[in-house]
């Protein structure tokens, strides 16, 4: 079974992570098939390796990280690789891939671009 993680940043305060429970929500609307969690880098749970946990557990043997991320900055050129190799080594049944950030993506970009001109 294939799976999704969204990983991102995480914060102290509760509040932040709303959007990405839309996020989820919305995979889940539009993707039932493909099992989705969050994963967070500091500061909020799931941690990745819970998120990775809670999937292989559903009994997911291929799951992709989309780092909802602007861009490729410290955490996910330092913090990131080493929590993923962690986890593919802890969960070595399971193939672990990751997309770029997605602010690296054109279509991202371009519908920030098309949100904004809604606004004038």
């Amino acid at each position: 079974m294939k799976a999704i993680i969204l990983f991102g940043h995480g914060a102290r305060d509760a509040r932040w992570r709303e959007p990405f429970d839309r996020l989820a929500e919305l995979w889940r609307a539009q993707h039932a098939d493909v099992p989705v969690e969050l994963a967070f880098l500091e500061m909020m749970q799931p941690s990745l390796e819970e998120a990775v946990a809670t999937l292989g557990a559903k009994g997911a043997k291929d799951i992709t990280v989309v780092p909802v991320f602007f861009g490729q900055g410290g955490h996910l050129r330092n913090d990131f690789p080493v929590l993923l190799d962690a986890c593919r080594e802890k969960f070595s049944q399971i193939t672990l891939s990751t997309t770029p950030a997605v602010g690296e993506n054109v279509a991202v970009l371009q519908a920030i671009i098309d949100f904004g001109a809604s606004a004038l």
